[in-house]
């Protein structure tokens, strides 16, 4: 999710405050030393009057010089009620208003992200959780309704005690497929998976060593603890340690995306790694290719093996062709679906498969990756920036982008994961600095 913004005005005065120090003074300094992701701005008018009758005026004439002041204070809304709280006692004359602010465009001159975001700022909240009690069967249906792939479960006094992923119910519980597979197979192997998971508890499959972090943490502290933890997501908890939202990594790479990164002026500041100019610095070089002629039965091989979901097609010359994924897989054997579901989960040993899997077995050696590869893929030139390179993945909602030589040939693959590791580590290398 983005950062929602809001502004507080206040309209005050010159002289009110004045004996212990202009109002507007103390409110700039208790903003910067709230450290948060905040901006204000003090204006002086050039006359007006206020509620007693009182005219302020610059005209010598008017024996008046009591301005008008104003006070915008920009931050996000999750700040919003903390510092109205604490603005009264500032505030001794004047009146306070507050409006959203829709903000298009947020950029930093040093930093990956603005360095007073705050987890609390871009979390997600309220969450939905399970308890230890709660049936798989319910988890699973949960998520495969859910737009995301792990639910917090917690107690009775919503402290987190573990949390329920993806990989949890398939190393688990037995779920043969990803969720995003599982929901696409339709409604008759979504059953049948779910009564092989009836019975067992979420309690039972949870990974309870969870990591969490407190709202009031710095958002590069989240980045740094999953990329040192190797985790995709933190539950977040207040001071009592009650869960209060949730942080994936797809919130962070979105708050970057879109509120953050002005690379050409990171570039400039030398807050990139060294040497690190285009894409060709942070993708993977050992990503795994096959030949146009491999048969579908060999590439579901490559990708169990190799725990992936895609896999790219290149020629004899290694020029790239197509990607094909777990999800072109399915779909290329849609109306078999269950029978393929069943060769990719390893369900049952190929051997022993009858009627509709032998069937399916020789249709898997006759199809070749020309036949289910997908074409019309978004590339990215290894010598491009990496503006170029997030631009395309955002509006283009990809996890990973082949990159290309200027020769067509395949070079590897870039992701997420490489850019958030690559800028959080060059934001921690410039504050040691």
């Amino acid at each position: 999710m983005t950062i929602k913004y809001s502004v507080i005005e206040i309209f005050t005065s010159e002289e009110a405050g004045k004996g212990d120090g202009p109002i507007h003074e103390k409110i700039v300094r208790y903003v910067r030393g709230r450290k948060i992701a905040a901006r204000s701005i003090v204006t002086r008018g050039v006359g007006g009057c206020y509620e007693n009758g009182e005219i302020s005026s610059q005209n010598i004439l008017s024996l008046s010089y009591n301005m008008p002041v104003k006070i915008d204070i920009v931050l996000p809304t999750a700040e919003l009620d903390a510092v109205l709280s604490d603005l009264e006692q500032f505030v001794t004359e004047g009146l306070v208003g507050v409006r959203g602010l829709e903000v298009s465009l947020c950029r930093t001159r040093k930093y990956f992200v603005p360095r007073n975001i705050r987890v609390l700022d871009i979390m997600n909240s309220p969450v939905t959780t399970v308890g230890e009690d709660t049936p798989v069967v319910e988890t699973a249906k949960i998520l495969l309704g859910s737009h995301f792939t792990g639910l917090p479960v917690v107690d009775e006094e919503n402290r987190p005690l573990g949390i329920v992923t993806q990989g949890d119910l398939i190393y688990r519980a037995g779920m043969p497929l990803r969720i995003g597979l599982l929901a696409d197979s339709g409604r008759e192997n979504i059953e049948k998976t779910l009564e092989t998971m009836a019975g067992k508890r979420t309690g039972d499959i949870m990974t309870r060593d969870v990591v969490v972090i407190e709202g009031e943490r710095w958002l590069t502290d989240a980045a740094g603890m999953m990329l040192d933890r190797k985790v995709k997501r933190l539950p977040v908890v207040d001071k009592e340690g009650r869960l209060s939202g949730i942080l994936s990594r797809v919130d962070i790479f979105r708050t970057i995306t879109k509120e953050s990164p002005d690379w050409d002026m990171l570039k400039k500041n030398s807050v990139l790694v060294k040497n690190m100019q285009s894409v060709s610095d942070i993708m993977r070089r050992d990503s795994r290719t096959i030949s146009p002629e491999t048969s579908v039965e060999e590439i579901i091989k490559v990708i169990d093996a190799d725990d992936i979901q895609r896999v790219s097609v290149v020629d004899k010359d290694g020029r790239f062709l197509g990607l094909i994924s777990d999800r072109d897989l399915i779909s290329a054997f849609s109306g078999h679906g269950w029978g393929i579901r069943r060769f990719l989960s390893r369900l049952i040993p190929f051997q022993e498969s009858a009627g509709e899997d032998r069937y399916l077995q020789g249709r898997l050696k006759e199809m070749k990756a020309s036949d289910v590869m997908k074409t019309h893929i978004m590339t990215v030139p290894e010598d491009a920036s990496l503006s170029e390179a997030v631009k395309i993945m955002v509006e283009g909602r990809l996890k990973r982008l082949p990159v290309v030589g200027n020769d067509g040939l395949f070079r590897g693959m870039i992701s997420r994961d490489g850019l958030l590791r690559t800028g959080f580590e060059s934001t921690r290398a410039y504050s040691r600095r």
